[in-house]
């Protein structure tokens, strides 16, 4: 065989190569996600999209290479399940390069720190709160000492106040503002104590521009939740503005990464 068609041919098999694992960058991060929906609440308003949003954002996360801890999206967890989801969690995204929790449902935020409302919660008084609910802060702190290069929080709560009239004095209407560690975006589904829409149509405004949006290639982090708070606002009517808190992240990250092109052949 010719000498010029074995360099030909080696070339070509390289440049192939070469051009797939700068196509599909993604194959090479671990990236994991836990993805929590509650809709069925026994002792405050149930709600009617979270159990569909989790699941929207579940399918849509598999297809971009997330491994999801149960396999699945997790629904209308009770304290226990969601205290072992949460550890199931930080076990799991030991050694990843990307770590993301996902929460639709009730949130509640008493005295500055903000709680995820398990579907089986019934406080009656503030001292029933770290008993009943479960603090972000926990899912922090289990993504923390990780090693992930990356860690993004996406809270899709506040959809009104649960426990109105129950004497929680020190709860306030939505979400406080959180200090986001090294390495993490937290996204919000609307500003600092405002209160997010559950949605007319099966899911929520956020959701729904969250799952289109991360399909999207090409767009960094930061584009991402900036595209999707402007989906939001428009699809609202200006009221309900998502909000970001996101401390420094070392590199460029994209749920699906821009299309490679592949370099010209040089001549033999």
């Amino acid at each position: 065989m010719p000498t010029s068609f074995l360099f030909i041919a080696r070339y070509c098999l390289a440049a192939i190569a070469t051009f797939i694992l700068l196509a599909t960058p993604a194959l090479a991060e671990k990236r994991v996600a836990l993805i929590v929906g509650n809709s069925a609440y026994a002792n405050v308003t149930r709600l009617d999209n979270p159990r569909n949003d989790a699941k929207l954002m579940a399918d849509t996360l598999r297809a971009l290479g997330f491994q999801l801890v149960g396999n699945a999206a997790q629904f209308d967890l009770e304290k226990p399940a969601l205290d072992r989801a949460v550890q199931a969690f930080g076990q799991q995204i030991q050694g990843a390069d990307v770590a993301l929790f996902y929460y639709a449902g009730h949130g509640v935020q008493v005295a500055g720190s903000n709680y995820l409302v398990p579907v089986n919660a019934n406080p009656t008084r503030e001292a029933d709160v770290d008993f009943q609910m479960v603090d972000v802060n926990l899912v922090l702190r289990q993504m923390q000492g990780s090693g992930t290069r990356l860690n993004l929080v996406i809270l899709d709560a506040c959809r009104n106040t649960p426990f109105g009239g129950r004497g929680l004095r020190a709860a306030e209407g939505g979400l406080a503002q959180m200090r986001a560690p090294e390495g993490t975006l937290i996204s919000y589904a609307t500003q600092p104590g405002s209160v997010a829409q559950d949605g007319t149509d099966g899911h929520s405004p956020y959701t729904r521009a969250l799952a289109s949006t991360v399909r999207r290639a090409a767009l960094d982090i930061f584009q991402t939740f900036n595209q999707v708070g402007l989906a939001v606002k428009r699809s609202t009517g200006g009221s309900q503005q998502p909000w970001v808190s996101s401390s420094p992240i070392d590199g460029t990250f994209y749920f699906v990464p821009p299309a490679a092109t592949a370099a010209p052949a040089p001549a033999p």
